[in-house]
């Protein structure tokens, strides 16, 4: 499908889903896409979409069976039983939407944001009894961290995990952290300058397990918002960084903070010290985890050039968990928030081409008819974990909290909570 065809004409329609439906089967990924969700929720894995060839743990949650009256709701009747339940529990409860959800879940959010705005948003809300988190298992984690103890915290799908997160094991980083140490020795004692050898890093795409892990080893949690000043923080103390689990955001941060590449070795958790060797590991300021996100891995420099040639004068702006080459091809990367603002701060009409997940390039072509605006990637092929979240799921998750019922429960253990929040306040007071 060439990408001019993702620009939304007027009548304005951001839904995903219904381009998806209304397609050609060359048109997405997979037709698998086409499906309800609810027909996936058995088969193990990611589900259809851009993770769906990525390998997941035998213990990937699976969502039960949706009963029949969501499956067979129409959309308008799934909308208006969500906006009843809405009405009737009112400030007891507030739905966080994330930038990649689906159009048709994001408009029941009170706050639509990317990681690092949504976790703050769950601090927000002190009196609200539950928070139903429209996003993934790792942000429905945080929030369950961040939030009082008497909220409840609510994924409407509990198949709506992150390939990524699930790229580093807790299992895998505390292997990682042992290897470093018979290289580098005791990793938490200053050296004469007082700086210690290894501080980490992970992004906020991991396990509550990771987070435990980072905040018990002086570490923090960073998000594509503010990954360089974590990153600066995290030199004030130590040698190096493990960065983990995206290789793609640690290196274009730390390249575009002047760190050689050449100081940047990978560690692969499948291989003796990640696949490296001594000499690397000491030379090294930032040890990258050999994980990815396979949204944006999907970017190329051959799209950014084919948009250029049919659109000249075209604004590229790329995710920072693109591959580098992509980022360094750009004219613009960064987080979410920062691809939405630098098209809501455009005050003539432009050209867009814009790397990141389908869902929010949809939905910011319908919101900016002014600009062109289409994605970098002629495949529409969303997350695989976002998508299945759906509005039957959060019509389900809302009615059952009116019964008195909490469905999907997202809960963290207190021995991981505590270190994991520390790790937390971290990236909260690394504002950047």
């Amino acid at each position: 499908m060439p990408a001019t065809l993702i620009t939304l004409t007027p009548p304005q329609d951001p839904s995903v889903a219904r381009a998806i439906a209304q397609g050609a089967d060359g048109d997405s990924c997979t037709p698998d896409l086409r499906e309800a969700p609810w027909s996936f929720d058995a088969v193990p894995g990611y589900g259809p979409g851009s993770s769906m060839a990525d390998n997941a743990p035998t213990a990937t949650p699976t969502q039960g069976e949706l009963p029949a009256e969501y499956r067979d709701a129409t959309d308008d009747e799934l909308h208006d039983r969500i906006r009843a339940a809405r009405e009737t529990l009112g400030e007891r409860v507030v739905v966080l939407g994330h930038f990649y959800q689906r159009d048709e879940v994001v408009q029941h959010a009170d706050y639509v944001g990317d990681s690092f705005q949504l976790a703050r948003a769950a601090t927000e809300h002190p009196d609200a009894e539950a928070i139903v988190f429209c996003g993934v298992h790792f942000m429905a984690e945080t929030a369950d961290l961040l939030s009082g103890p008497n909220q409840h915290v609510i994924l409407p799908h509990l198949g709506a995990g992150c390939s990524m997160a699930d790229m580093a094991s807790i299992d895998e980083v505390e292997e990682c952290w042992e290897q470093l140490e018979d290289v580098l020795g005791p990793l938490d004692e200053p050296d004469a300058e007082g700086l210690v050898p290894v501080v980490p890093i992970t992004y906020m795409n991991s396990s509550a397990a990771i987070k435990g892990f980072v905040g018990r080893h002086g570490g923090i949690v960073c998000t594509s918002s503010n990954a360089r000043t974590v990153l600066e923080t995290a030199f004030a103390r130590g040698r190096r960084v493990l960065f983990f689990p995206d290789q793609h955001l640690g290196r274009n941060t730390a390249k575009a903070m002047g760190v050689p590449l050449d100081r940047m070795p990978m560690w692969n958790p499948r291989q003796p010290l990640g696949g490296s060797d001594a000499r690397a590991i000491e030379d090294g300021r930032v040890i990258l985890w050999h994980g990815f996100c396979s949204v944006h891995r999907r970017f190329t420099t051959a799209q950014i050039d084919k948009a250029r040639t049919e659109h000249p004068g075209v604004r590229v702006i790329v995710h920072p968990e693109c591959p580098m080459d992509v980022v360094d091809a750009a004219d613009e990367s960064g987080s979410t928030d920062v691809i939405r603002r630098a098209i809501e701060n455009a005050s003539e009409p432009a050209t867009f081409a814009i790397g990141t997940e389908i869902n929010l390039v949809q939905r910011l072509a319908a919101q900016h008819p002014q600009h062109t605006i289409f994605c970098l990637d002629p495949v529409v092929c969303p997350c695989s974990t976002m998508y299945r979240i759906h509005p039957a799921y959060l019509a389900w998750a809302l009615e059952r909290l009116v019964a008195g019922e909490t469905v999907n429960r997202i809960t963290v253990d207190d021995d991981v909570a505590a270190p994991a929040r520390v790790a937390l306040d971290r990236m909260l007071e690394a504002t950047p």
